[in-house]
């Protein structure tokens, strides 16, 4: 019998992924050594900055935001320069680029003074940094573990096909926590796209700063992922990097932190009112309750049971809406279940308004595939749709502008995460309104009683973004309508027949449990 060539390439493409599964295993997870947040850490700078505005509120936690891009940048540059005992550090993404190699170089400086660092990074995430992450890893006070690492370094694609299952699911998480005093939660990675330092394709994001009685919370859930069965020693996964390689990464760090582009970064803390503020005591923090909310790390590994992910523990801490829910997600892909709860909402009379990105601002064209076939629905259950047109223009480039707003950055991408309820709950961190969210990434973030700041961003919403998108809406024919200003489009905006057509292409497999 002959058999078909296609057979024969299958079976020779099956088994040389099989070999390279064979030959490229994961390495031992231990040993590893043991270490757990600081604690006791009042006697620190950031300590005594803080501890005045603490000690009165002990149950609460004051919180500030970071929507402007250098802002955010200089916050976490703020808390590796005054950092004195410890920097604990957990991202999703973290760019080879201008901010991530000055942000790393920050790190090291650290270390240098004598701070413990501990670097836990997606490797999904560390495109081009295997050489910098080693470099810092040999440093005696660094110790940096990847998540969920890919074995085969180049291609690190070929690991998805060797082993999909377990690669698949990421950590998405995001925080840095300086002396167990102050953390950053919220929607950024690190990278020039984040922070507003490159001349197109930015992203509108959101952080808090947060200090008093969440941080603690903040450091117990990042000893979970150092400790967890996903977390292994960057030593076990990446060559040992020699002498000569460490002199010439640190060499790299610090001619980047010489070029004119990275003069704004670089004087980000000297420059910022709030960084004086801070160390000060003075800034304006919004004090309130806060409560960290976390997925178990487990779910890197696909053993953690639906009912104990982080998506129940929100819908209980955000509470039950009665009359508004404000949604700003740059991925939105409601699932069925979702679709039939927004439907019973605006059924019970409560306001729905979600923001998320038009196909021509999306980062990600094959996830808004999956949520366009569902916006007549949304529309028809009475749900107010918006999608984030993309800035070209002035205000384009970096995010120069004041902390004012407290939901916005110039950029021409929508990356946020936060949503509120009854204008007396914000939640603000990873999460994205998507089944990847749900069911296969690690997810953090923080939910904030407050009414002051959530009236904010629900005003923000109203007053600035929506200024910034397109309204959709419904025509008597039951076609979508796209409406900003004066003007209207009766087929989506930024696209042709030929990106709509792939929209719904996509829109129609059953790919939606990887969106």
């Amino acid at each position: 019998m002959i058999v078909p060539a296609f057979l024969l390439a299958l079976a020779a493409l099956v088994g040389t992924l099989l070999v390279i599964r064979l030959l490229n295993p994961l390495p031992p997870l231990e040993p590893r050594p043991n270490s757990q947040a600081a604690t006791g850490t009042v006697d620190t700078a950031l300590g005594r900055s803080i501890a005045p505005l603490t000690d009165a509120k002990p149950d609460l936690s004051g919180v500030y935001m970071l929507s402007n891009g250098e802002e955010a940048y200089g916050a976490r540059a703020l808390l590796a320069r005054t950092a004195e005992r410890s920097l604990d550090v957990q991202y999703y993404i973290w760019r080879a680029d201008l901010t991530g190699i000055l942000l790393l170089r920050e790190l090291r400086a650290a270390a240098d003074r004598g701070v413990r660092v501990r670097l836990l990074l997606d490797d999904n995430g560390t495109a081009g940094l295997d050489a910098m992450l080693a470099a810092l890893d040999a440093h005696p006070q660094v110790e940096v573990r990847l998540f969920n690492p890919f074995v085969v370094r180049s291609p690190k694609w070929l690991g998805y096909l060797t082993d999909f299952k377990r690669l698949n699911r990421r950590m998405h998480n995001k925080s840095f926590t300086a002396d167990g005093q102050a953390s950053i939660v919220g929607g950024r990675n690190i990278g020039d796209e984040y922070f507003g330092a490159q001349t197109g394709g930015l992203f509108y994001d959101l952080d808090v700063l947060a200090v008093g009685a969440v941080v603690g919370a903040v450091g117990d859930d990042f000893d979970r992922y150092w400790s967890s069965g996903s977390a292994y020693p960057a030593s076990h996964i990446l060559p040992e990097a020699s002498q000569t390689e460490i002199t010439v990464m640190e060499a790299r760090a610090d001619a980047a932190a010489k070029e004119p582009d990275a003069r704004a970064y670089v004087d980000a803390v000297e420059t910022s009112g709030f960084a004086r503020d801070l160390m000060a005591g003075r800034t304006g923090f919004i004090w309130s309750r806060v409560r960290l909310l976390s997925d178990d790390p487990a779910k890197g590994l696909g053993t953690v049971p639906d009912n104990a992910q982080l998506t129940g523990k929100l819908t209980a801490a955000m509470g039950e809406a009665k009359r508004e829910i404000g949604i700003v997600s740059g991925y939105f892909v409601p699932t069925k279940a979702g679709m039939d709860a927004f439907a019973a909402l605006a059924q019970a009379d409560v306001e729905i308004s979600v923001l998320t990105n038009s196909y021509a601002a999306t980062d990600v064209p094959y996830v808004h595939a999956g949520y366009a076939p569902r916006r007549k629905r949304l529309l028809a259950a009475g749900v107010h749709l918006y999608e984030l047109r993309p800035s070209y223009g002035p205000g384009a480039g970096r995010a120069r502008g004041g902390s004012g707003s407290v939901a916005r950055s110039s950029g021409s991408t929508l990356h946020a995460k936060t949503f509120t309820v009854d204008r007396e709950r914000l939640f603000v961190g990873s999460f994205n309104f998507d089944p990847r969210s749900f069911a296969l990434n690690t997810e953090m973030g923080v939910v904030i009683e407050s009414p002051l700041l959530a009236g904010a961003v629900q005003k923000a919403f109203a007053k600035e973004i929506l200024d910034e998108s397109w309204h959709l809406s419904l025509t008597d024919e039951g076609s979508i309508l796209w409406t900003a200003g004066a003007e209207s489009c009766g087929s989506e905006p930024g696209t042709t027949w030929l990106s709509r057509a792939m929209v719904a292409v996509i829109g129609w497999l059953p790919v939606e449990w990887l969106l």
